[in-house]
């Protein structure tokens, strides 16, 4: 006979096999779990994970593998990682996806180890031989574009000319688009399709370069090269652009991407984006968009919303103030180090918006509630900035607007207080240390101030989170390459650019996840692995916090998941 003790130890016993019986039986059951290697979560409450399980596209557990396998059912089908790493899917903290769809199209003209151009003929021997392996399209579209010459890395430290771009055609259109997305070559032709003459005055907030006697030489800066670039670009017709976009896309989800950007749009061009969007064979990934301020506000507050339409989002407005760091646009509050090439003396770069146009932007975003994200590099380019959030926050109060600052490569450190206090986000760029490093410590600005070029370091010393970007297809969407520059700062030559603002992995990733998710307000469904949010993930080779930091850009996107379903396999 049971004491009275044992009998309710008994009853409770039963009671609790009951509860537990039934939780049991009431477990979501998921469609997949992953298990098998490290899983970072981005959680800081719980970084690491052994296993991960998703229904209908959603996380419905992650945690150990005990708990996670509660929810396996006869059909959930079981995915070993097999040692390799589990990461939440990269959020684009600033790119160019459609454009990315032209470097991905046109001749590579990228230096090493990117590309094979150093020098003027090599740039020339890889246009003539992108010309001859695309025959057709060059027939069909009558022009010949490459993508990604960099004056700073070839030979001659020079921009190719019009005289050496006829080389290559003066009956076809040859144009190519520097790395900086800033500059312009075209030879004969296209000048002439662009409408281009020594008649041709200079347009506000660009240059058309000239030879000695005033014709011009074939270099577009700034505002002299978009229109031009756009007009030749317009030959290639809807359809040209549909190619583009498809295939920047598949580009960025082959580095781990599942949310891209096209960090400046137009009207046109996100009529595109919504047209693949929509087609049988669309959009695998998401793109947020932000069209032109200075184009079409009407444009902009009649289609800005916080849902997606065929993976398609327009989420603010872009605003560019002034131009390339590297390429000597950029807008400086002091003369440039060592400029290459016919500069007047103290030449400290331009303004490619008027103070009142930048004003006007950014009072017209905070007054209707609509981000805006502000292309601003040097340094009076964010005394600008600074200056009008501080009129439109007087003008308009105080709202969660998060206004986003893209680049800021040459910032003073009282410029991070101002963002921090106006509580601006920081989309940085520390890939230019790897890329440019060498040339901002030689010849931009010396090599006291290239040390805080994107100063990572300066944001985290104040608690500040950041983006951090490649703004493809300034380079390529490499987000192994990003990790390893926001890590390791070292330059192409092996020099460390600015050791002070290195950060950890795990910060160096929340800047490629969690922050930029938050950086779109998306906070709540992307950017972490947590019950609730999109099963969007990234498998790569190994756990970039256990590998050597020098050995992070070797490290390789295996598969990119969106929303529990592959979207991109290495072995595919």
């Amino acid at each position: 006979m049971q004491t009275p003790r044992v009998a309710l130890l008994t009853l409770c016993a039963a009671a609790l096999w009951q509860i537990n019986y039934s939780t049991a039986t009431a477990q979501e059951i998921a469609d997949k779990i992953w298990s098998g290697g490290p899983v970072y979560t981005m959680n800081d409450d719980a970084m690491e994970a052994e296993a991960v399980a998703v229904k209908d596209g959603r996380i419905i557990a992650v945690g150990t593998s005990d708990a996670v396998m509660a929810h396996k059912g006869e059909d959930t089908q079981m995915i070993d990682l097999g040692g390799r790493t589990m990461l939440p899917g990269f959020v684009d903290s600033h790119g160019h996806v459609v454009l990315g769809g032209l470097q991905a199209l046109s001749a590579n003209l990228l230096a090493p180890p990117d590309g094979e151009v150093t020098d003027i003929a090599s740039l020339q021997e890889t246009l003539r031989k992108w010309a001859e392996d695309n025959k057709d399209a060059v027939e069909k579209i009558k022009l010949i574009v490459g993508f990604g010459y960099d004056n700073a890395t070839l030979k001659e430290l020079r921009h190719p000319t019009r005289e050496d771009l006829d080389a290559i055609s003066t009956e076809i259109p040859v144009y190519l688009v520097h790395q900086s997305g800033h500059f312009g070559a075209a030879n004969s032709k296209a000048l002439e399709v662009g409408g281009i003459t020594s008649e041709t005055p200079d347009p506000p907030g660009g240059i058309i370069r000239r030879d000695a006697n005033g014709e011009p030489d074939g270099v577009l800066e700034e505002t002299a090269h978009f229109p031009v670039l756009a007009k030749l670009m317009g030959q290639l017709g809807p359809d040209g652009f549909e190619t583009f976009a498809r295939a920047g896309a598949e580009l960025w989800t082959r580095f781990g991407y599942t949310t891209a950007q096209e960090g400046r749009s137009m009207p046109p061009i996100v009529e595109v984006m919504r047209k693949v969007g929509a087609s049988e064979d669309g959009f695998k990934i998401d793109i947020v968009t932000y069209p032109d301020v200075l184009i079409d506000k009407d444009f902009i507050k009649a289609n800005v919303s916080d849902t997606y339409v065929d993976r398609v989002r327009v989420a603010g407005a872009k605003l560019t103030i002034d131009g390339s760091p590297q390429g000597f646009t950029a807008w400086r509050d002091r003369p440039y180090y060592r400029p290459v090439g016919v500069y007047p003396p103290g030449y400290s770069g331009y303004q490619a918006a008027t103070n009142e146009q930048v004003i006007d932007s950014i009072a017209w975003a905070f007054d209707n509630d609509i981000q805006i994200i502000t292309h601003a590099n040097g340094e009076k380019a964010s005394d600008l900035l600074i200056s009008a959030i501080d009129v439109a926050n007087r003008l308009h109060g105080a709202a969660d607007r998060r206004p986003v600052l893209i680049h800021g490569q040459f910032l003073r450190e009282d410029q991070i207080d101002a963002y921090n206090r106006l509580n601006v986000f920081l989309s940085l760029f520390p890939m230019h240390t790897f890329y440019w490093g060498d040339w901002h410590r030689d010849q931009t600005v010396g090599p006291k101030l290239a040390d805080n070029i994107s100063p990572t370091g300066w944001a985290r010393a104040r608690g500040m989170r950041f983006g951090s970007h490649h703004d493809a297809p300034v380079a390529f969407p490499d987000s192994m390459r990003v990790l390893d520059a926001t890590v390791t700062r070292r330059s192409r030559s092996g020099d460390i650019i600015g050791p002070a603002q290195r950060v950890d992995p795990i910060t160096a990733l929340k800047a490629m996840t969690i922050w930029p998710a938050y950086q779109h307000f998306e906070e709540d469904q992307k950017g972490s692995i947590e019950v609730g949010k999109l099963a969007d993930f990234v498998v790569i080779s190994d756990d970039p916090t256990k590998v050597d930091p020098e050995t992070l850009d070797t490290l390789k996107v295996l598969e990119t998941i969106k929303e529990g379903e592959t979207v991109y396999s290495a072995g595919s």
